[in-house]
């Protein structure tokens, strides 16, 4: 039997209250593009996870939360809307002929963010991740052309996917919303120890820029 809404939201929970004691504070240089994922997600105003809560721990939330809201609209899509599944299904069997898949089978919380890191001007890149990713799916041969009427009825179809969708969304936010007091007293057991810890060093080092020992600026 089909899970409820509710049962996928509290599984969903659980699974990211097991993995966030293994979270840590990224020590590496910070992406400067901002994760459409994230920004501005009703998701996560609905967790109680704003501005102030590193953007892994938000990822690892809207992700996994974003996943039953896509496995309902493919649900409502295989019943409901042939032309758009027909489209669908011709799209997944180009991707499964692809040689290389980098994006695919990722965990949560990694799923959706860039594959490669920011670039720097003075160490180019010899390639990436998704530039390989781009030449493969090059190589594949173009999906034959739509008709105008083919057009109109599949724009209408993705119309109703995407009201579907919202439909969906705003159910699994309220929902969501029952969870607020857990997430926020595990963000406060896990995250936010770490947290100060790194602004404790953080005032540390600042203090005390030039002397290890605490003396203040080395002569």
């Amino acid at each position: 039997m089909e899970r409820s809404l509710e049962t996928q939201v509290n599984q969903a929970v659980e699974a990211w209250m097991r993995w966030l004691p293994r979270w840590q504070p990224a020590t590496h240089r910070g992406r400067v593009a901002v994760c459409r994922r994230c920004l501005g997600s009703p998701v996560l105003a609905a967790a109680g996870l704003g501005a102030d809560v590193p953007h892994g721990v938000q990822h690892g939330m809207s992700t996994r939360i974003k996943t039953i809201i896509d496995h309902a609209v493919a649900d409502y899509t295989a019943r409901n809307l042939p032309m758009l599944q027909s489209e669908l299904d011709e799209q997944a069997e180009r991707n499964r002929a692809r040689s290389y898949r980098p994006a695919e089978d990722l965990p949560p919380e990694f799923e959706g963010l860039p594959l490669d890191p920011d670039p720097d001007p003075e160490a180019p890149f010899l390639f990436t991740i998704a530039g390989l990713a781009a030449e493969s799916a090059a190589a594949m041969p173009a999906l034959p052309p739509l008709s105008a009427e083919a057009k109109a009825a599949l724009r209408q179809e993705v119309a109703l996917a995407d009201e579907y969708a919202n439909l969906v969304g705003r159910e699994v936010c309220a929902l969501l919303e029952h969870h607020r007091e857990e997430i926020h007293a595990a963000v406060g057991r896990f995250v936010e120890p770490q947290i100060d810890a790194m602004l404790a060093d953080l005032a540390r080092a600042l203090d005390t820029p030039f002397d290890p020992d605490g003396h203040g600026f080395a002569p």
